[in-house]
């Protein structure tokens, strides 16, 4: 209980969820498991005439988690969100990833401290500066 009072990063505080469910609309929900809103009305909205949209996400508030359709929902880009009017993707386009840096899943090459620290040895053109 305290954890959903206190903490705004881990899935929305309980005062969040509580203006949600007074002021906001929810609108849809993504594949990654994030509930996007817009409120009823323009009442508490930073420009005149467009309504306030908001996320949130499931577990660690993270906005490299909301896709391209969505993000570009939330920023205004698109008027009508992706549940109503989806956004054409290419045949060359990829899947979207989050950030995936500073978690247990990040990318660590060949030689990073996090992976070992072991790395082949230089070879070739390479000669190691001696002092005199």
């Amino acid at each position: 209980m305290l954890k959903a009072i206190f903490t705004w990063w881990n899935g929305g505080a309980l005062g969040l969820k509580f203006t949600v469910a007074r002021r906001g609309k929810f609108v849809g929900q993504d594949e990654f498991g994030n509930k996007y809103y817009e409120a009823r009305d323009d009442k508490d909205s930073y420009d005149v005439g467009r309504k306030r949209r908001w996320v949130i996400y499931p577990g660690y508030a993270e906005a490299s988690k909301v896709p391209p359709d969505w993000n570009g929902w939330l920023k205004y880009t698109f008027d009508e969100p992706p549940t109503v009017e989806p956004l054409k993707r290419r045949s060359w386009e990829k899947d979207h990833q989050p950030n995936l840096t500073g978690t247990l899943h990040a990318w660590r090459p060949k030689g990073s401290i996090a992976r070992g620290g072991e790395r082949a040895a230089a070879t070739g053109d390479y000669q190691a500066w001696t002092p005199e």
